[in-house]
């Protein structure tokens, strides 16, 4: 399997997922989004997903990665509540949240990494509760041994 992390744009993933189809090797598509819930491109992550598995080489699954919990549960809950739709929702299987709630922008004029609460634990509960296929865990910027304990703790607790 390939796992591809951190796209930005739709463009950049339908590539990569039409290579991935073009060698028959499986893909997780990682796409990365900004304190609003949305793509970089300001896409919404629903349209993201729904314009990249049309592109005749749909992923396996998608991951958030690269955002903290607090960036996109809200479009999730909106999704939930019939706001959106929700297929989409069922496509993503992984989610690998930054520790840190600050934007991107503020990541990249840090000094100093910012760990954010070692308690992400309960973070990922409650998007387990909006994403009934979410099977893969982990963390992205800020995270530690720490938080990657809480997330185990949180998930098999349940």
């Amino acid at each position: 399997m390939i796992t591809a992390m951190t796209m930005t744009h739709v463009g950049e993933a339908i590539g990569i997922a039409r290579a991935a189809k073009a060698v028959g090797v499986p893909l997780s598509m990682g796409l990365t989004l900004e304190t609003d819930g949305r793509l970089p491109t300001g896409q919404s992550l629903a349209d993201a997903i729904e314009v990249i598995d049309a592109c005749g080489a749909p992923p396996a699954y998608y991951m958030v990665n690269c955002a903290h919990p607090d960036h996109f549960r809200n479009i999730l809950a909106v999704a939930e509540g019939g706001g959106g739709g929700g297929s989409w929702r069922d496509r993503i299987l992984a989610i690998r949240a930054n520790a840190s709630r600050k934007s991107h922008a503020e990541l990249d004029d840090a000094t100093e990494l910012d760990a954010g609460d070692p308690i992400l634990g309960k973070d990922y509960m409650a998007l387990r509760n909006l994403l009934p296929n979410l099977r893969v865990l982990g963390g992205c910027c800020g995270t530690d041994h720490r938080h990657i304990s809480a997330i185990a703790d949180a998930y098999l607790a349940r």
